[in-house]
Formats: C-alpha cells, structure tokens, sequence
C-alpha cells in the first residue's frame, strides 16, 4: 500500500511539475522564513541563560532626582556600593564591580611590536568568575583576577597575538600605562551574553579600587545571592540603607534608590540606561513571533490553494478510483501522504534557506546567528513537529476535497457540484491579504517614522564631522597641537573635543543657582568640552556667547577650588531653573562643586535618542578629560581629509592604530533597534506577497479551468478579452478590498502603540492606508492578468468541443 501511494504521489508531482515545484517552493520559503525568525527569537530568549548561578544573579541599578529635574535611572552604580552589600547584608553571598573601560572609546593594546585598538575591555572584581560561567582553557579561575594588572583574554584574542603558543605569563601593555599579566584564557563569550569581553582585568589594577565612595557612578554592580535569599526582602533592606545613607533629609526633593534587577531580566526587559550593550525589547519579540507564525500560515494557505486548485484537474482520477472501489479513507490517506511528502521536501529545502540566509540574517541583526543556538535535540524536535503540523494543517483540507467527490458527478464533468469550497478558498485569499497587508502598512509607517528622525532638525549638525577615539584622554597642549596642525589643511574646518559623543550625553549631574535656596537644584546632563565645540558642530546660541580663551585658562588652573566655570546651558535647563534665556545670562550657579556663571543659552538640542523629550543640559569647557576628538571636513573630498588626519595621528599617537568614523554614524546606532524591525518588516513583507500571490496565482487558475466552457460561450456569443479579464478579476478585487478594509484597523492599533515609544513621531495618515490599498490592488492585478488573459484568449471551439 505504500509503495503504492508513493508511485501515485511522485507520477502526479511529476505530471504536474509546475504546480508541484510552486508548491514545494511556496512551503519552503515560509518554513525557512519561520526558522530563521524562531532562531533569532531563540538567540534572545536565551540570553545569559547559560549563566549557572543566573537564577540568583541580580543587577543593582541607579535610580535618582533633584529637584524638578528628570529622573535618571541607569545601570551603573557608585564604587562602594558591591564592597559595602556584600558586608552590610547577608543575602549577599558574594558580589562583583565591572568598569568597562571600552565604553568611553577603544582601548590601545600592545604586545611587542603589535598595536591594536581594543573595543571589548572590562576591568572586574577578583569574583568575577565565583558569580558567573565563563569557561577556562587555560588558568585558574579562582585566582586568575586576585592579582593587580591580571588580565584573562578570549580563544579569538589568544590566537591573534600569540598564535597557536600558550597565551599565560605573557606581558601585554594596555592603555600606555598598565603592563597586564595574562593569568588566563576563556572559551569566546556566546553571543547571547550581555556581558561581553575579550579583554577581562582585574579591577585591583585602576587607581579607583582604592576608595569606596557613593559620590560619583561609573560601575556596574552585580550580586549573587545565597540559595535561600529572598529579592524582595532583600530590596527592602536596601531601601532603608539607601534612605539612611544616600537620600539627603534636608533635601526631600531629591531622591536616590538603588534598585535590584533579576539577572535574566536585563536583556529584554530592563529600562536602565548606559548598559554593557544597548537592551533588546521583549515587544519585538513578540512582533517577531507574530511575523514568524503568520508567514507560516500564509504559506500554509497558499499550499492549500495550490492542491485545491489541482484537484480540479485531478477529479476524474478520483472519480475512477471510487468506481474501482476505492473507499474515502484509502483516498483521504493517499492525498495527505502526497502532501506529508511535500511538506518534507519543503522541510528540507527550507532548512537550506535558513542556512544559506543566517550569515545575511546576522548581519541584519547585528548578532553572530548559529544553528547551534538551539540546544540539544530541539532543533530535530521542531523540525518533526513543525513536518506534522504543516501536513496535517496544510493537507488534510485539500485530501479531504479530493476523497469526497461523487464518482458520478465527477465523471459527468460536474465539477463545481463535486469540489465546492469556494467560500472557504475565497476566505483564505482574504486571510492572506489582510496579512499582507497589514504587513505593508506597517513598513510604510516604520520608514516614514525612521525618515522622520533621520531628517529631523536636531539642533546641531553631525554630518561630515568625523570622530577619533581617545580611550585614555589627551593633555590640553597636545589637543591645542594636533588642532593647530588640522587646520592647518584646506579640507579640515573646524577641529573640537568632547567627553562623550554629543548624540549620546550620559554624564549626571546637580545643578542650583546661587540667588535660589540651595535644595531648588535640580539633575542635568552636562558635558565637558573643547572651547570651539558648541560652533563646530552646528549648534546655535539664542542668548549670550560662546567660550573664550579666558574661560578656558579660568577653568584649567591646577587647583579645582580655583577655577571658575562659564555655562552654556539649553532652553530647557534655563526654564526650568525659572528664567528667561535673556534672564539667564550671568546668574551664578553650582554644578558639583564647579561654580561658574552664564555664560549662553542654546537652541534646544537632541543628545539623545528620540525617544525620549529633549530634557536639560550643560555645556562646560573642562579639560581634565576628553575622549572624543571631532573633525568637521569639507564635503568636496572627505578622503583627503581623512589621510590629513591619518598623518598627524600617526605623528602624536604612533603607538596606536588609526581608526575613525563619522558622527553620524553613531546616529544610525541609536536606532539600531528601529532599523531592525524596518529592515525586517521590508523584507517579510515582499515574502508575504510574494507567497499570497502564489496562492491567489493557484486559485485563478482553479477558477479559469472551472470556468473555461462559460468563456468559451460568451466568446462566441461576441464577448471581449477586456470583458473576459474583468469577469475573472472582478471577485477577487472584491476580496481584496475586504481585506483592505480588515487590515487597516489592524494595522492603525498595532503602529500607533508602536509609535507611542517615541517621543518625537509622525501621525498616522489616511494616504498610508490609500498607497497600501493602491500597491495590493496594483500586485492583484498583474498576478491575475496572466491566467485571466491567457484565459480569455484561448481558443473556443477547443473548450466546447469537449461538450
């Protein structure tokens, strides 16, 4: 019986060969597809879940505000904060500072007379690997940290400075002043780690490790907790730490809180900012789940359309069948064996798809995408489950059509009477574009949002401005040199220096005004500057003027209680301390111990992501550090310019690799999240249409082939090709249009939650859904203008010669 069943199966995928291979192909895209978003989605559910001890890891993260300001909440805490848990409470069984000195740009590296740029480099506590798994191939990890300037390194790093040798005892420089030991070597960090490092040093080597103090943040504070300990019992012991020791009692205005985070919670749930790596969103999550599902079922539909379509065809091998005595249930297995062999070969070309496509998908994503990241036997798992599911989904409709046609019918040539199921057909056509739809819609309305931002007026300028790393900061006399030199060339206008990036400011601060009572601050952002910055990058002031040389030499004297500081502030920061710009200009205000006055106020500016509202900021020339220099070139010829600067780095820094990129650049990767989901939505969206179209292909040829004597009739009664193509088209515009009509709304909800993320948005326009409606009407009709004209165009007598 089977071997029965599978020269049946095979003669007709082999008669058919066409219908077959549109089949296959169909069903095989949407199982890739589905595998490729399921592996994605697998890579970020499975985030740091290797980690043993994860269930009992917690963050310890920062929330705080003065005043009116804006509250802050971020996921670096003060020095003291892991020293002084681990002694004050005893759920803490142990407990790890990390610095990640790759933040503030790449690291300089040398072994003899190698030189790279590092970019992966964190500082950590003696702990380290007590808390977290991170495999050894070399070393101990109990000790491989307790030493100052120790340093563990990843396989990939090993093998690049030290070949296939042994990496331990090897001396390494790092950052021009530290000689670091190598006391190890870890299997590479997965990809699916927040905690990412190529270069791990023990934090006993930074000058900071000395105090403990709860003045200023830059680490990042994990716990592990003791087996039995309670999160919840434990965060309200912190609280009282926190109100006893942090929070100011003559200040109730102000507010500190340090809150714990679950571990595995970090990457798609948590809201702190200034993380190891940018967080994902459990929201896209699930958009990606969705898409998954729906391109599945939609390639499912389609499979369904494609048989049903061909069952036409094959009505009078049914009928036979039946008259030779075969019964229903013989034919029912037959037909859903036919489609159980369909589904596995579009399983197994499927498999080749997400394959061949999970390199460009890594790419896209920005992660290092594997099959491997599903662990054990899953992947085998699903593939089984996902082969019955597809058959028995896909299948069993089409073989129930075909087992239950009426011999005598059939054989009489009734075959509208014997098939029936158009309404059902035509539900999945609209099911199909409603999904469709839906889909295009949403890439219309994501790309006009990411338009918008990309166009938007900022308030400064970052094209053509391009950014050399300084990692270990720079002297004032070297900047005023190598700036000297810069522009000194045609093709370099304008030469700056900052402490951050001036897209991405993160530096808090508290900010009074001297004529106000002390407890009236407020928090700020601030940034320390080069004198020349606010024109450099394209900002403009609405009162007062920019740094001079004066403030410059006020702000550099040796001793910090000496100096006097000018202000820039923004439009924001000015009202909220309850002035006027033009009030502004002058007052004296205290910005953690730096005082200073006034000295301009800019146009409000956006340094940071759009999705939050433009909140206050200072701008202060302070030269202690500086980790940015930044390069406005002329537009004619950047790689001139750039070889300028490749030169006189090579001259001041030859020690260090040349390495640049443009700011706006650093733009793009705000909103690496947003341009994801575009990118995604582009390009499901062309498969979901190119699938349906496969299946509304499938159903106007089943309704051509069924119509084809009526065509011929009116042929000779005088009708016309045009009123022929209008015939065949007209019911499935109509389809289209309901399913127009039911995606839109759909559509209009999902969109505007999603846009609510922004705090700077487009609004959601009746053309959006108008241009959709157009692009599925205008695809509509070029997939069913081939049959309907080839319908319309055949011959007559041939079609009723079989009457």
């Amino acid at each position: 019986m089977l071997r029965n069943y599978l020269n049946i199966a095979f003669r007709s995928l082999w008669k058919y060969k066409t219908n077959s291979f549109v089949s296959i192909s169909g069903l095989a895209i949407g199982i890739g597809c589905f595998l490729l978003l399921a592996t994605y989605i697998l890579h970020e559910v499975r985030y740091d879940r290797f980690q043993e001890n994860g269930e009992k890891i917690v963050r310890v993260n920062l929330f705080y505000q003065s005043g009116e300001g804006v509250p802050e909440y971020l996921a670096i805490t003060p020095t003291a904060v892991a020293p002084v848990f681990s002694r004050e409470f005893e759920e803490v069984k142990s407990a790890v500072r990390l610095y990640a000195l790759s933040v503030h740009g790449a690291v300089p590296v040398q072994y003899k007379n190698q030189f790279y740029n590092e970019k992966q480099v964190i500082f950590a506590d003696s702990s380290f690997f007590q808390i977290f798994t991170f495999p050894f191939v070399e070393g101990d990890p109990l000790t491989a940290l307790s030493q100052p300037n120790s340093v563990v390194v990843d396989q990939t790093t090993a093998r690049k400075y030290f070949g296939n040798g042994s990496a331990l005892g090897k001396s390494i420089r790092m950052s021009e002043k530290y000689t670091m030991l190598i006391t190890g070597v870890v299997k590479n960090v997965p990809s699916y780690s927040h905690i990412k490092f190529n270069w791990l040093a023990s934090y006993s080597t930074l000058p900071r490790s000395k105090t403990e103090a709860f003045d200023s943040a830059n680490d990042y504070t994990y716990l592990l907790l003791r087996p039995n300990a309670s999160v919840k019992a434990l965060q309200a012991k912190v609280d009282g730490f926190t109100a006893k020791n942090l929070n100011d009692p003559q200040n109730p205005s102000s507010k500190v809180r340090l809150e714990l985070e679950a571990f595995h919670d970090i990457h798609l749930y948590s809201k702190a900012g200034s993380g190891l790596e940018a967080a994902g969103d459990y929201k896209y999550i699930y958009v990606l789940a969705g898409v998954a599902f729906l391109i599945l079922l939609i390639a499912c539909i389609n499979f369904v359309n494609l048989v049903t379509a061909r069952s036409a065809i094959r009505a009078r091998e049914v009928g036979v069948r039946k008259v030779m005595g075969a019964v229903r249930m013989q034919l029912f297995r037959q037909h859903l064996f036919e489609s159980a062999i369909i589904t596995v070969a579009a399983t197994i070309l499927g498999v080749l798809i997400a394959i061949i496509c999970l390199p460009a998908l890594s790419v896209l994503t920005g992660n290092v995408l594997d099959l491997a990241v599903w662990p054990g036997y899953s992947f085998t798992w699903v593939l089984t489950l996902l082969m019955i599911l597809v058959t028995l989904l896909s299948g069993a409709y089409p073989a129930a059509v075909l087992s239950r046609f009426e011999p005598i019918r059939v054989l009489k040539g009734s075959m509208l009477s014997a098939s029936g199921g158009g309404g059902l057909r035509s539900f999945l056509v609209v099911l199909q574009f409603s999904i469709s739809m839906l889909f295009i819609i949403a890439t219309i309305i994501a790309n006009q949002q990411l338009y918008y931002i990309q166009h938007k007026n900022l308030g400064l300028n970052p094209s053509q401005i391009i950014v050399m790393d300084l990692n270990s900061g720079i002297a004032a006399g070297k900047l005023a040199t190598i700036k000297a030199e810069l522009l000194g060339n045609a093709k370099v206008k304008s030469v700056t220096a900052s402490y951050d990036s001036p897209l991405n400011v993160q530096g808090g601060y508290f900010i009074a005004a001297n004529d106000k009572p002390e407890n009236a601050g407020m928090n700020i952002t601030a940034i320390p500057v080069e004198k020349d910055f606010v024109p450099a990058i394209g900002m403009k002031l609405v009162a007062g003027e920019n740094f001079n040389d004066t403030d410059i030499l006020q702000a550099t004297k040796d001793s910090f209680q000496l100096r006097s500081y000018a202000f820039i502030l923004n439009e924001s920061a000015v009202k909220a301390l309850g002035w006027t710009p033009a009030q502004a200009i002058g007052k004296g205000v205290n910005m953690n111990g730096r005082r200073g006055k006034i000295k301009g106020v800019a146009q409000n500016f956006h340094f940071r992501s759009l999705h939050e509202k433009i909140g206050a900021i200072a701008i202060i020339p302070e030269y202690d550090y500086f980790g940015k220099i930044m390069v406005k070139v002329s537009g004619n010829d950047a790689a001139e310019a750039i070889e300028v600067l490749r030169k006189t780095w090579k001259e001041n820094y030859p020690l260090r690799p040349f390495e640049y990129h443009f700011l706006d650049q650093e733009f793009d990767e705000i909103y690496k999240a947003e341009n994801k989901i575009s990118a995604v939505l582009k390009i499901f969206s062309a498969i979901t249409v190119l699938i349906s179209c496969l299946g509304l292909f499938a159903l106007i040829a089943f309704i051509a082939h069924q119509r084809t004597k009526e065509i011929g009739v009116r042929k000779v009664l005088g009708a016309s090709v045009a009123s022929i193509v209008m015939l065949l088209s007209k019911d499935f515009l109509k389809l289209i249009m309901i399913a127009i009509v039911l995606a839109s709304p759909v559509a209009w909800y999902f969109m505007s939650n999603w846009l609510k993320d922004f705090a700077y948005r487009i609004q959601i326009d009746i053309w959006v859904f108008a241009l959709a409606a157009l692009i599925a009407m205008m695809i509509t009709l070029l997939t069913i203008s081939f049959q309907s004209i080839k319908a319309a165009l055949a011959d007559p007598v041939k079609s009723l010669r079989s009457e």
